[in-house]
Formats: structure tokens, C-alpha cells, sequence
């Protein structure tokens, strides 16, 4: 080898080492700048504590925590902590209707009676005799939603304070029954978690299975969501304290949970509403793969986003199958779920016009229950423009 040959080669060895280098110090400054950002939002809003994730369009998860999962006993979040994650556990119901229909087994199309019509109480439902499943899925059906009535909240402190069971999916639709609907099948938009609960016992129905079981065998596990589990139970495993403001419509005490690690109320009470418990790093990835067409053999995206405005010639918001879908942002189309439930608050984000996607969940619906406070769209523009940052910045490595 000459001279020349000899230093050119330690040139390009020298480059190479130059890159390697940069290239680690990037990805040291991505593990930094998470948990940066998470700590500033902390500082500013005063939360126990947070859990975040972020998915590179490569794949590659970057997780940050924050805070403490238990105030009173000094306990640090940690990105394995877990939380319920409320009403984002629409997204797999309604990934479970999209699956059930390419087997053929349940049609969108389907009116909800042919599935549930012999139950003695279906007849007293609104608009039982017109919506679909596709109504439904989309929250089109006109059914009221029993979770806002002063009844059920009454209802539900009496169960706490007396340390009663959950309410079965029957006993939490019976709050409906015989109500005027909001609006004729499919002419209107209402958020209704009552809808869920009767697509959930369509689900069972037609499958003869329980839906846990349903959405552990087609989701869970084959997509390693392995923090992820049915909040079926008031004791659940690695969960962080979640705490309300004291004036809550449920009667609980600031700090939900009790010495021992259970809940003082019984989540199962929720189930096709949501239903399930888990971490921002599942979060993300359940989104990743959902979002990207992925979590499914068959395909399924065109339905997933079929979607309707949720108000009389709002384009830039709507609904499809168990996701909201945001079509005019300034980072483009954004598809997801925001999740509440008594002591947490949980956001899923996809960015498909960059690849990414986002979850958090935090351990307090204070001001954010009834929107008195801007934290949650605020960290969500900020995580998202973190996120985006990074993945350009991971293309020119």
C-alpha cells in the first residue's frame, strides 16, 4: 500500500468515526430532550406525573417519565408505569369490528338489532329499530350518553362510597332506555359511550367470546402490547395513583387508590368504552401499527378512516371507526384518541405525513376533565414537533 493509499484510507476512517460519533451524540440528545421537554411541562402545570413515547418512522420508540406515580409515598414515574387509559380503548374496539367484518362474521352495515334484538331491554333503546353498527362505531345512533347523566354519576358515588360492585354493561345502558333520542340514526354526531357498550355486546354476540379474550388473541398479543390489559379489576398490577379534584361527580377523594394499590371505584364499570390499562410505550406502538396498516393481515385503513364530521359542515374534524381524525392541522392530518377516565388522562397521536406517532398519559384529570386548563393540546403540538424534529434529523445521519 503507498503513502497516498495509506492516508486516504485513515481520511475515510477518520470520517467515519467523525459520523459514528455525531450520529451517537444525536441519539444522546434525543434520550435527553424528552424527558427535558416532560420536566418544563411539569414546572409549568403542576402534575403528579407523566409517561411519554414517541415512534420514529423506523421503528425505533424514544420513552421519558416524569414525576411521581405516587405523591404520598414518594414513588417515581417510571416509563413502565401504568395507567388507564380510557376512551383510546375505542380504538381497538373499533379495530375488533373491522377484523370481525373481513372474517365475515359482522358488517358495518348491519342493523344493531339483527345481533341484539331477542335481548328484553333492546326494544326500549333509542332508535333501536334503525341504527347500524356502523352508527354505532362512528357515534352516529342517537343514543344519549349515560356517562354525562346526573343519574348514573349519583349512581356511581353510591357504588363507591358504599364499596359496591361494578355496573354490568346492561345495568349501565338501562340509563337510557326509554330516553328520546338525540337525533334520527345516522343524521347526526354525539359522542356516546353507551353506543360502545352495546357494540360490545354485538361484538360477543356474533363471536360467542368474550371481548377481552377477543382483543388479547387479535391484538394484544401478536402485537406484543404486553403492558396492555383488560381494566377489568380494581387491583391492577404496576398502576400509578391517579388523583381528582375534590369536587368530582363521582364523590372520590383526591387520591383514588387505596394503601394496598386498589382502586377506590371498579374501572370494569367502563369496558367497550375503553377498558383498558397501559403504558405510553404501547401507546405509541398499538397507534404505529393501527395507523400505519399494520395491525391487521387484512386490509382495513380505508374503513378505519371512513369518517363523518362530528358537526354540521366542520371538515376539519371527524370520526370513523373508533378514531378521531383531524384533517386540517399545521402538521398535517392527524389521526388518534384522547382518553379520560377519574385520575388520568391519556392522548394517542399519528402524524402520517411524517410517520410518527405520540402517546402520554398523566396521573391527574384536574382542569383538564372540563378543559380549565390548555396542557393537553400543548404538550401534544410539543411532542409532536419533537417528534418531527427528530425523525428529520434521524434521515440525515
Amino acid at each position: 500500500m503507498t503513502p497516498m493509499i495509506r492516508l486516504t484510507f485513515l481520511a475515510l476512517s477518520l470520517v467515519s468515526l467523525i459520523v459514528l460519533a455525531n450520529s451517537l451524540a444525536r441519539a444522546q440528545d434525543a434520550d435527553d430532550e424528552l424527558p427535558l421537554l416532560l420536566d418544563d411541562f411539569r414546572s409549568r402545570y403542576e402534575f403528579p406525573g407523566i409517561t411519554a413515547a414517541i415512534m420514529l418512522p423506523s421503528g425505533q420508540i424514544i420513552e421519558a417519565a416524569t414525576g411521581l406515580a405516587d405523591i404520598e409515598n414518594n414513588t417515581p414515574m417510571t416509563p413502565d408505569s401504568r395507567m388507564l387509559a380510557a376512551s383510546i380503548g375505542k380504538s381497538f374496539v373499533g379495530a375488533t369490528v373491522l377484523a370481525l367484518e373481513s372474517d365475515g362474521l359482522m358488517n358495518r352495515t348491519d342493523p344493531v338489532s339483527e345481533h341484539l334484538g331477542h335481548l328484553p331491554w333492546f326494544s326500549r333503546l333509542p332508535n333501536h329499530d334503525t341504527m347500524t353498527v356502523d352508527d354505532l362505531l362512528r357515534h352516529r345512533s342517537g343514543l344519549p350518553d349515560h356517562v354525562h347523566l346526573e343519574s348514573f354519576q349519583s349512581e356511581m358515588a353510591s357504588r363507591i362510597a358504599e364499596g359496591g360492585e361494578a355496573l354490568s354493561p346492561e345495568e349501565a345502558i338501562a340509563f337510557v332506555l326509554d330516553a328520546e333520542p338525540l337525533f334520527p340514526a345516522g343524521s347526526g354526531w354525539a359522542y356516546s359511550d353507551t353506543g360502545y357498550l352495546v357494540l360490545g355486546l354485538a361484538i360477543e354476540q356474533v363471536t360467542g367470546l368474550r371481548y377481552y379474550e377477543i382483543v388479547g388473541e387479535r391484538f394484544l398479543t401478536p402485537l406484543g402490547l404486553s403492558a396492555t390489559a383488560p381494566s377489568d379489576r380494581q387491583a391492577l398490577p404496576d398502576l400509578a395513583v391517579g388523583y381528582v379534584a375534590k369536587e368530582n361527580p363521582f364523590g372520590l377523594p383526591s387520591r383514588t387508590m387505596d394503601e394496598k394499590g386498589s382502586l377506590l371505584w371498579d374501572p370494569a364499570t367502563e369496558w367497550t368504552g375503553g377498558g383498558l390499562v397501559s403504558t405510553s410505550r404501547d401507546l405509541a406502538t398499538w397507534g404505529h401499527r393501527l395507523f400505519g396498516g399494520t395491525a391487521m393481515a387484512e386490509p382495513y385503513l380505508d374503513r378505519l378512516l371512513d369518517a363523518v364530521p362530528i358537526a354540521p359542515g366542520a371538515a376539519d374534524a371527524s370520526y370513523g371507526a373508533g378514531v378521531a381524525i383531524y384533517n386540517e392541522t399545521e402538521r398535517g392530518r392527524v389521526f388518534g384518541h384522547g382518553g379520560w377516565i377519574p385520575g388520568y388522562v391519556s392522548s394517542l397521536r399519528h402524524y402520517p405525513d411524517f410517520g410518527i406517532t405520540v402517546a402520554f398519559q398523566i396521573n391527574t384529570d384536574i382542569g383538564m376533565a372540563d378543559e380549565r386548563t390548555d396542557l393537553v393540546p400543548a404538550l401534544e403540538a410539543a411532542l409532536a414537533d419533537l417528534a418531527i424534529r427528530l425523525s428529520r434529523e434521524s434521515n440525515e445521519l
